[in-house]
């Protein structure tokens, strides 16, 4: 590699509005982020999932379909 073209590398500290921190590296020593795996509804399993057997039936009763 060549000398003096390169960002500094860093050991940054991640922290979320939810108040999770983490480290993680870097080319900035710190990092304010929104969302992070601890509150993001994905994958704490919060989040709305579409009901398939609703859109279906809701599918049906426009077009009059009957099973």
């Amino acid at each position: 590699m060549k000398e003096g073209i390169h960002p500094a590398y860093y050991q940054a500290k991640v922290v979320c509005n939810c108040g999770n921190e983490f480290v993680v590296g870097s080319t900035k020593k710190e990092i304010h982020v929104e969302v992070c795996s601890k509150c993001h509804p994905f994958y704490t399993g919060q989040q709305k999932a579409a009901s398939a057997r609703g859109r279906i039936d809701a599918f049906n009763r426009k077009y009059g379909l009957n099973k």
